[in-house]
């Protein structure tokens, strides 16, 4: 089997991928930037390895001897601009060189639908949107940059490819669903212009089902949406994952232009005065949870082979009864993750030039008062 190389492994995603590369007999070898970390990655079966993004010489010794990596760390919220540029941007381009001077072979990138993101409804959005590194939300213009760097490292000896994820979801998740259900109860929780939009969802399952096909079978230099399959009613879908947490949301919603302008005020605040920590509620808040967001899978479909492997329907269930880790599911086989040959794959489709510079944000809703 392969020898592989994760960074963010002690995160959800990271951690989840960590665990479906064991049980397929994967050896695993993950950034660990902290003793609590290395023991998390320990506890999962892989070996970790001390390493940090801003430093490159110990991020190329942490991959040395792997064949594939897998960049899933990212900063998703609580910082300046700068502080987002320098984990996002900067460490990713740290990532690509380590990764490259140790001899990986792929490079395989968590992405995500809000590098596409400037205050915009994204409706059936496939990989021809354009990145937007010239956001007004940090977290976005900074993993359009970081994907643009990794898209265009694509040669010299190394393959790099993008999985994007929607909105991931799952048992497990130590952030998103804990953090919406202290905002229940702690009564600072408001939909976002009534919260009706549709949405797409991917979860945590079919994300690592996403990540795994595209270390198999993903075209060099190219991008992947995958999600859960069929849109849903926003409010619906948090309403259920909530309700598995034996939490009632209430019904009160604030205007989707209030929102907005309390956005800016405050991100402006923050900005100018160095605050810390972030603002109640930001741009990625209001454009996360007051507008739609639908993906078009047809490329991961056609080139990927990618289809759902858990269910929004069962997926819920999870909650009640989880698996340890979830890996015990036979419809799933394990894969040797080797990449078809360059010369073997189709031919790259054009798409429009991406703008600028050229990865689950928690979602902050509204907090009233």
């Amino acid at each position: 089997m392969t020898t592989v190389f994760v960074t963010g492994g002690s995160g959800f995603v990271g951690g989840r991928l960590i665990a479906r590369l064991i049980a397929d007999g994967h050896t695993v070898r993950a950034l660990a930037r902290s003793e609590t970390s290395a023991k998390a990655i320990q506890a999962l079966g892989a070996t970790p390895v001390r390493a940090d993004l801003s430093s490159p010489e110990t991020l190329r010794a942490a991959a040395a001897g792997a064949e594939l990596a897998f960049h899933a760390a990212a900063r998703t919220g609580g910082g300046s601009r700068a502080q987002f540029w320098a984990d996002n941007v900067t460490g990713t381009a740290n990532v690509i060189r380590a990764t490259r001077e140790a001899g990986v072979r792929r490079l395989v990138h968590v992405g995500t639908e809000a590098a596409l993101m400037n205050g915009q409804p994204l409706v059936r959005v496939d990989e021809t949107a354009p990145l937007r590194p010239d956001s007004r939300a940090s977290y976005s213009a900074s993993k359009a940059a970081a994907e643009q760097l990794v898209r265009d490292a694509d040669g010299s000896g190394m393959e790099t490819v993008v999985l994007r994820p929607r909105f991931v979801w799952g048992a497990g998740d130590t952030t998103l669903l804990p953090r919406l259900k202290d905002m229940v109860e702690s009564g600072h929780f408001s939909w976002i212009g009534g919260g009706r939009h549709l949405t797409d969802t991917t979860h945590i399952d079919n994300t690592v089902e996403g990540l795994v096909l595209a270390a198999e079978r993903g075209r060099p230099g190219e991008a992947y949406f995958v999600t859960d399959g069929e849109p849903v009613v926003f409010r619906d879908f948090l309403t259920e994952l909530l309700a598995t947490q034996h939490v009632t949301v209430p019904d009160r919603s604030l205007p989707y232009g209030v929102a907005r302008a309390i956005a800016g005020t405050a991100e402006a605040l923050w900005r100018t005065l160095h605050l810390k920590g972030e603002p109640p509620l930001g741009y990625m808040g209001v454009w996360l949870s007051g507008l739609e967001c639908t993906i078009d899978t047809a490329k991961a479909r056609t080139e990927l082979g990618y289809r759902p492997v858990t269910t929004q329907q069962q997926g819920p269930r999870q909650y009640a009864h989880p698996h340890p880790l979830n890996l015990a599911r036979p419809h799933i086989r394990p894969r040797a993750l080797t990449p078809k040959p360059r010369e073997h794959q189709c031919r790259r489709r054009r798409t429009p030039p991406r703008t600028g510079l050229q990865p689950t944000y928690p979602t902050s809703l509204a907090r009233p008062g």
